[in-house]
């Protein structure tokens, strides 16, 4: 199967403060040898830098934390995403957890104080509405 993947948890630095979430290597070996992993930034194909300040998603919106509505962005690149899990046929998608793009079941609450709230990120609420199962990297046990 195909799955797109925050490129992140690839090892990838492209999280807002240049890092990179990589998750460990057992673990990505393990799913290469069952699937087709696809890597993407939703948050750079939206046209944002690395490093960027941090932004959360207050209701509809995406914003930073010095204020700047950075909600088109979170969108362009939810649905450059989409395109290439369309693209490349992808069922489903490991994002990274608590992103306001990625963040699936549980995100930050646009308080900027760590406090976490009910609700999932743009980019894996477009996956969903469009029939693509979305894991957090908590989760990948079940693709495995």
């Amino acid at each position: 199967m195909n799955i797109l993947i925050s490129g992140c948890l690839l090892g990838l630095s492209c999280r807002y403060d240049g890092k990179s979430k990589g998750l460990d290597s057992e673990i990505i070996e393990k799913l290469k040898a069952k699937h087709n992993l696809i890597p993407a930034c939703p948050e750079q194909l939206g046209g944002l830098t690395t490093p960027r300040n941090p932004s959360e998603r207050i209701g509809e919106g995406v914003f930073m934390d010095i204020g700047t509505d950075v909600t088109a962005q979170y969108r362009l690149g939810a649905q450059q995403a989409l395109h290439l899990a369309k693209l490349f046929s992808c069922e489903a998608a490991i994002l990274k957890e608590r992103s306001p793009s990625c963040g699936c079941g549980e995100i930050y609450d646009g308080t900027f104080s760590g406090s976490l709230t009910v609700g999932d990120g743009v980019t894996a609420e477009l996956f969903k509405a469009n029939g693509i199962a979305v894991y957090g990297e908590s989760a990948i046990g079940e693709l495995i």
